[in-house]
């Protein structure tokens, strides 16, 4: 993104309304409140978990997010923040994983090996809750578009998310279609796939990785 963009995307966002599904998955977490925001942004996300008792770590590889952030929550022993890309965080045990519409930007050469730490992170019955990008999406579509911001994005099919999950017990999962105006009245196509999954406590699959066959479709745009 462009700085300009940047800073109005997280104007934009910085006071969101919570999401049901971020509700829902912290509802999921009784113990170990320890929580990952994947793409922390303006920290709207961070300020839910931590007024819901997480103990929150949140990254983004933009500067201006972290500044925020670090303003927003100035003195909290609870929020620690890195500025980070997604192969290059240390990801902590952790019994909440966030991701809403980070994962998109994590470009698909990197991808498999931080979906494996994202896995690995996660404590047994441990929650992930995030979306992915589908390809139909304006920002998965080759060619030029004034409302896409960012050079390379990962995007799936649902049949290939469902692979990333298999060893998860999915507990919501909805695909969402529109068509409307950014914040820059430019019309876009969205297409994302919004899930939220448990990993087990006791299987024969629980130690085991997800399926990353899955991966290898995974379009780079």
């Amino acid at each position: 993104m462009y700085d300009e963009d940047i800073v109005k995307y997280f104007d934009a966002t910085e006071n969101r309304e919570t999401r049901e599904d971020l509700i829902f998955a912290v509802n999921m977490v009784r113990e170990d409140k320890i929580a990952i925001d994947c793409g922390c942004g303006s920290g709207s996300d961070i300020d839910y978990l931590a007024r819901s008792g997480f103990t929150v770590y949140g990254f983004d590889v933009e500067q201006e997010s972290i500044a925020r952030c670090q303003s927003r929550f100035s003195g909290m022993d609870n929020v620690v923040l890195s500025q980070s890309s997604f192969t290059a965080f240390d990801y902590p045990q952790a019994s909440l994983v966030v991701a809403d519409a980070s994962l998109f930007f994590c470009p698909s050469s990197e991808f498999k090996k931080v979906w494996s730490n994202i896995y690995r992170c996660l404590l047994p019955n441990g929650i992930f809750c995030g979306s992915f990008l589908g390809k139909e999406d304006t920002m998965a579509t080759p060619g030029d578009n004034p409302s896409v911001f960012w050079p390379e994005v990962t995007a799936f099919e649902e049949a290939e998310i469902m692979g990333l999950f298999k060893n998860f017990e999915v507990l919501r999962f909805k695909t969402h279609r529109s068509t409307g105006k950014t914040s820059q009245g430019i019309t876009h196509n969205w297409h994302i796939f919004q899930i939220v999954a448990q990993k087990p406590n006791k299987s024969k699959h629980s130690d085991a990785l997800p399926d990353m066959a899955a991966l290898a479709s995974a379009e780079k745009i």
